[in-house]
């Protein structure tokens, strides 16, 4: 690896030790998903808070469940027995109601027989069977939900039956992406010669947003110093993070780095031992972020995934780097003078994960990208990373 390329994990590193978590604040249960949780969530009280039945059945004293029983009375959800259960006596009851006082096990329906308000058992009745303790699910006091915790439907519903009804949630990072280059037009807009569609404000802006961040812009910019320092003056303005993607090599057409230069933001880093994705650039003004990536798409779309991404994990709390897992690659993959990140389809129906790359892999080749699952990483050197080959992957 050249001396000037920061390694990828050199790199992440530096990105993710200038993040600092941002304020909580409370947020409605209703509205939490996909937010990330600032402080531990505790259980008010037992989670279920009373014994109840698992079973559609009758409630009875296990000693006491011989021969014909008198049903004495009814339980259901939300309206416990008005009764304590007596030896020799069985208490209808519903799925997830309240077992009545005096009763230690319930009897299914299927294995019951009911006639002129009585009912006899097919089987021996064991103290226990069907019957949902208190505090089985959670206990008073225990920590639920860790911070740092991103809350998807199951955690909400864990939150709700702990007795939450707000959460304590990071303040959504705010985002600005800024797309250079005199060639960009609008999606849908008629092409003149030279002219590209801006797909990158549009992808970048859907990972951001997938990342629990608040895009208050997505725009193209004209390759212009003016253009371009008014540009991320209005910005860093607004946001907690600026997004460019252009215009931070060293063409005469390439003016961020010295607008970012005027404006305060110190350089981290420049260029990254990557394939597609070698100009990065990434720093810093006070608490804010700034991350330059290269034009290309792929570019754009890969070096966002190594870089941006944990950066906004981390500002939310949450735990920044994926974790990588061992695949191996089904067919060879040349090897180039820099690390390559290869988008690629998983495959794990023998057991095993396997890799393959989902489509040409060239830094502008966006149907790569649809079907990728993760990107595989192969290490820089000579000849070929033969079929076969072991390759870390981190899922997309």
């Amino acid at each position: 690896m050249p001396a000037e390329l920061q390694s990828i994990e050199s790199a992440r590193a530096a990105v993710v030790s200038s993040c600092a978590p941002l304020a909580a604040e409370p947020v409605p249960l209703e509205d939490a998903a996909d937010r990330v949780l600032a402080v531990d969530v505790v259980a008010a009280a037992d989670v279920p808070h009373f014994d109840n039945s698992a079973m559609d059945g009758f409630a009875v004293r296990s000693d006491a469940s011989s021969g014909a029983l008198p049903v004495v009375d009814e339980s259901r959800a939300g309206a416990p027995a008005s009764r304590t259960l007596a030896a020799g006596e069985a208490i209808r009851i519903s799925t997830g109601a309240e077992l009545p006082a005096g009763a230690d096990a319930v009897v299914p329906l299927e294995q019951a027989r009911e006639a002129d308000g009585r009912v006899t058992f097919a089987a021996a009745v064991e103290a226990g069977q069907h019957v949902r303790r208190a505090g089985e699910d959670l206990r008073a006091g225990a920590v639920v939900l860790r911070a740092g915790t991103r809350l998807g439907a199951g955690a909400l519903a864990v939150a709700v039956a702990a007795g939450a009804g707000a959460l304590a949630c990071a303040r959504r990072p705010r985002v600005a992406i800024l797309c250079t280059g005199d060639e960009l037009r609008p999606p849908g807009s008629a092409l003149g010669p030279g002219q590209v569609h801006n797909s990158n404000a549009a992808m970048l802006a859907a990972l951001a947003r997938t990342d629990g961040a608040a895009v208050v812009t997505a725009e193209a910019v004209r390759d212009a110093p003016a253009a371009t320092t008014a540009a991320l003056s209005a910005a860093l303005a607004r946001a907690d993070v600026v997004i460019l993607s252009g215009g931070v090599s060293v063409g005469p057409h390439d003016h961020v780095k010295p607008a970012l230069d005027a404006l305060g933001v110190a350089q981290r880093f420049w260029r990254v031992d990557l394939q597609p994705g070698k100009p990065t650039w990434f720093g810093t003004r006070e608490r804010q972020l700034v991350f330059g990536l290269p034009g290309n798409p792929v570019s754009s779309f890969v070096t966002y995934l190594l870089f941006a991404r944990p950066a906004l994990r981390a500002l939310q709390g949450a735990e920044p780097l994926p974790p990588r897992e061992p695949a191996t690659l089904t067919t060879d993959v040349a090897r180039r003078g820099r690390t390559q990140a290869l988008r690629v389809r998983l495959d794990t129906s023998d057991g095993t994960v396997r890799a393959t790359p989902s489509g040409a892999q060239g830094s502008h080749v966006t149907a790569s990208l649809p079907e990728a699952d993760a990107l595989a990483f192969v290490a820089a050197g000579a000849g070929v990373a033969a079929t076969g080959s072991p390759v870390p992957v981190e899922r997309i």
